[in-house]
């Protein structure tokens, strides 16, 4: 379990790196809000066609006009995901208690990165559990290991080691913020807490 973990977080180190030369980001200080998104230009995003946890075919024009927050997972995740929607969960009961105008514009959207398992019915469990209007969707292998690249998310299926039930899947747990467009705006620290998220979201949302 501890090597599951160290996986996720080498993962979250090699994203943000990523993300910043994308971005062509530097350790500079916090950008004034006039200035252009830290994702700006980055080749993230694009078109998919998947299931939701209602069952429902929905691609990405499904979500036009709002923002999203697109996060890869599964629900058999031991540790780092349950842990990254209960920060997302929380920053987006806060907006929609403090700042209702900016929560209403966010679509937060869960990936499962384990079609296998995750079927549209456990993931209606799943993302319940966390907040009313998170979307999950799964689909095909097909359909996810197309929209996962077009995400430049990683993962991959570790099997269960000996004495062990079921298999853990390693991946990127980047959490990308997305224009009502679909262009990258900024990455959105789940991994950090509430407080981090929120701030990330008053500031991009328009």
């Amino acid at each position: 379990m501890a090597g599951a973990v160290m996986d996720h977080r080498n993962l979250r180190v090699f994203a943000l790196a990523v993300a910043l030369v994308l971005s062509g980001c530097g350790a500079s200080s916090e950008p004034a809000r006039d200035q252009a998104p830290p994702l700006a230009g980055a080749s993230i995003g694009g078109p998919f066609t998947l299931v939701n946890q209602d069952g429902r075919t929905v691609t990405q024009a499904d979500f036009a006009g709002k923002y999203r927050i697109m996060y890869f997972g599964y629900t058999y995740c031991p540790d780092v995901c349950p842990v990254d929607m209960q920060n997302l969960g929380t920053a987006m009961r806060d907006l929609d208690k403090n700042d209702p105008a900016i929560s209403k514009k966010i679509v937060p959207i869960f990936v499962s990165v384990d079609p296998a398992r995750d079927t549209p019915d456990v993931l209606k469990q799943f993302v319940s559990a966390f907040y009313p209007r998170l979307v999950g969707l799964t689909g095909s292998e097909d359909a996810i290991a197309r929209t996962a690249k077009e995400y430049a998310i990683f993962f991959k299926k570790v099997p269960p080691s000996e004495g062990t039930k079921g298999y853990l899947v390693n991946h990127s747990t980047t959490a990308y913020l997305m224009s009502p467009n679909g262009d990258p705006i900024a990455l959105v620290p789940v991994d950090e807490s509430p407080d981090a998220v929120e701030a990330v979201l008053k500031r991009w949302v328009r």
